[in-house]
C-alpha cells in the first residue's frame, strides 16, 4: 500500500499535513486559549498583589532578591514574572502542547485516519513536534512581553535594577531579558521531550501531560537532596535558574552553557525515543 501511495502521480510526502494546517488546528483548541489567558493574567495578578500588599522590600533583613526589585521598573517586573513562573507554571504549557500531540489523536480515534490520508508517520510526528515547539516558544515570549508592557504602565520604564547592586542601562536590558527567555525555553526542552515521548506511548493525553509534569517535579525534588553532591549536575532541574547569571553586572555564561547542554542532550534522546516508538507503534484506534 505504501509503495502504491509513494508512486502516485503528484504525491509528495513533505506536502502532507502542512504546518499551517496543524498550527490552526492547535490554535483553535480550548486548552490553547485557556493557557494563553492564564499566562496573560499572571502579570495582572502580581500587579494587583503588589498594590494590595505594598512594595516588596528585603532590605530590612539585609538581603535583596529579584522579587524585592519587582516594582523598580517594567523590566524588573518582567524578570520577576519569569522567576516566579519558570519553576512550574511554564512547565505546564510545554507539557500540555507536547503531551497532547499524538495521544489526543489516538483518544479521538483519528490517528489512523491521518496516517491513511496518507501522512507518513515521520512527517506527522515532525509536524506535530514543530507546532508544539512553536506554541511553547510563544508561551515563553507571551508572559514576559505582557509583563513588560503591564509593568511599564504600572511602574514606568527604566534601567533593570540588579539584586546584587547596580543596574543595566536601557540599551542592555532587552538583550539580557531576551537571553533569559531563550535559556528558559531551552531548559524546558526536557519537559517537552518527556511529554512528547509519553504521548507516543499512551492514548490518554492527561497521562502524558501529567507524567511529564510529575517527572519534572521529581527532578526538582532530587535536586534539593544535597547529599547527592555532584550527581545533581546531571539533573536538568539543577540548572533551571542558571539564567540568574544573566542579571549580573558582568554576564556569566558557565552555568547557562552547562544547563543548556544537559537539557538539549536529554531532549534529543527523548525525541529520538518518541520517533522510534511511533515508527513501530501498532495504530489500532
Amino acid at each position: 500500500m505504501s509503495a502504491l501511495v509513494d508512486s502516485a502521480p503528484g504525491y509528495r510526502a513533505r506536502h502532507t499535513l502542512p504546518l499551517r494546517v496543524e498550527a490552526v488546528r492547535q490554535l483553535k483548541r480550548r486548552r490553547t486559549l485557556v493557557m494563553g489567558a492564564v499566562l496573560a493574567a499572571l502579570p495582572l495578578v502580581l500587579i494587583a498583589a503588589f498594590a494590595i500588599g505594598g512594595t516588596p522590600d528585603g532590605r530590612d533583613n539585609g538581603r535583596v532578591s529579584l522579587m524585592d526589585t519587582a516594582t523598580a521598573s517594567g523590566a524588573n517586573f518582567a524578570a520577576t514574572c519569569l522567576f516566579v513562573s519558570a519553576g512550574f507554571l511554564l512547565v505546564v504549557p510545554v507539557a500540555l502542547f507536547h503531551g497532547d500531540t499524538v495521544a489526543s489523536e489516538a483518544s479521538w480515534s483519528s490517528l489512523r485516519y491521518l496516517l491513511a490520508a496518507p501522512v507518513p508517520r515521520t512527517r506527522l510526528l515532525w509536524s506535530k513536534l514543530a507546532v508544539a515547539l512553536g506554541f511553547s516558544a510563544a508561551a515563553m515570549l507571551m508572559l514576559p512581553l505582557v509583563a513588560l508592557a503591564a509593568g511599564t504602565v504600572a511602574y514606568g520604564w527604566g534601567p533593570l535594577q540588579l539584586p546584587t547592586g547596580g543596574s543595566l542601562d536601557t540599551g542592555g536590558t532587552l538583550p539580557r531579558l531576551a537571553l533569559v527567555v531563550g535559556f528558559v525555553f531551552v531548559s524546558q526542552l526536557v519537559t517537552a521531550g518527556l511529554a512528547f515521548w509519553l504521548s507516543t506511548k499512551t492514548d490518554a493525553p492527561l497521562g502524558a501531560v501529567g507524567g511529564a509534569v510529575g517527572l519534572t517535579i521529581i527532578g526538582n525534588v532530587l535536586d534539593a537532596v544535597t547529599a547527592l553532591g555532584g550527581w545533581r549536575e546531571v539533573l536538568p532541574a539543577h540548572w533551571q535558574f542558571a539564567w540568574i547569571d544573566a542579571l549580573q553586572p558582568q554576564l556569566e555564561w558557565t552555568g547557562m552553557v552547562k544547563g543548556a547542554a544537559v537539557s538539549v542532550t536529554y531532549a534529543l534522546v527523548l525525541f529520538a525515543l518518541a520517533f522510534r516508538n511511533f515508527s513501530r507503534k501498532d495504530i489500532v484506534s
